[in-house]
């Protein structure tokens, strides 16, 4: 029996592998589960004229060279947002949509705290880089949360793309069309997953919004997480058993080719 077919996507910050990995695991050899990174950071900076159509371009040629008709999607954060935006265009293309904290979800009618949390982003861009990452992730969380200061020793090489990258994430976000009628249209299951500890005026209102869209939506919380101690990294076992709950629901289609 093959097995079943999932994409992961990670969000703005750490890469696929070291984001996935422990879930991945968890998932078990009966998953056929692969992290891709964004095509955000292929190089050493953004593609000229990137846009999350991009990461769906990306995506669908992953899934090409898998030899995947459809598959479960999963997007966590920026990634989710990606998700979101392939939903939109290619619903055909999943078996069911899985949002782990999605960082955004259209330019639709959010709340004055939500828009206050977006202003507040859009002052990240005159920030020195060493204070760019801080005030990006203070963002993301209630305001009780402590965040760890980064661990000992040099930065990754990586790193040194995250501001950009999350720049472009976010200029993106102003101007992107994601339908949202196109997303109330899909009608394959939806689970989103929220950290009890995240901003709520900002990942709880996206959660609450999306509810609202997608006829078959289910909401999960984890109380003790937060954006930076996300569910996939710090309890990927409690996940991979929602995770095989919510395809489940989707049907055994992604079993079989298509």
């Amino acid at each position: 029996m093959e097995p079943l077919r999932a994409l992961l996507l990670p969000g703005s910050v750490l890469p696929a592998g070291p984001a996935y990995g422990a879930l991945i695991e968890a998932l078990g050899p009966d998953v056929h589960a692969v992290a891709k990174d964004l095509e955000l950071y292929a190089d050493a900076a953004p593609p000229p004229g990137w846009t999350l159509d991009t990461e769906v371009d990306g995506v669908l040629r992953e899934a090409g060279r898998l030899g995947w008709d459809t598959f479960h999607l999963v997007g966590y954060s920026g990634g989710g947002a990606a998700a979101l935006a392939l939903t939109a265009k290619h619903p055909e293309r999943l078996r069911s949509l899985t949002l782990l904290e999605a960082a955004w979800a259209g330019n639709w009618d959010w709340s004055p705290a939500h828009a206050a949390v977006w202003e507040e982003y859009a002052k990240l861009e005159s920030l020195p880089p060493e204070q760019f990452m801080p005030a990006f992730m203070r963002l993301g969380v209630k305001s009780d949360v402590v965040l760890p200061p980064p661990p000992p020793g040099p930065p990754p090489p990586w790193m040194a793309k995250r501001p950009a990258g999350i720049s472009a994430f976010l200029a993106d976000f102003k101007r992107y069309d994601l339908d949202r009628a196109r997303l109330a249209a899909f009608i394959k299951p939806v689970l989103f997953v929220l950290g009890g500890r995240s901003n709520p005026d900002d990942y709880g209102e996206v959660a609450d919004r999306l509810a609202t869209v997608f006829p078959d939506f289910t909401l999960e919380v984890f109380e003790a997480r937060h954006h930076f101690d996300p569910p996939h990294r710090i309890e990927p076992e409690r996940l991979a058993g929602l995770l095989r709950q919510h395809w489940e629901r989707a049907g055994q289609g992604a079993r079989t080719a298509s």
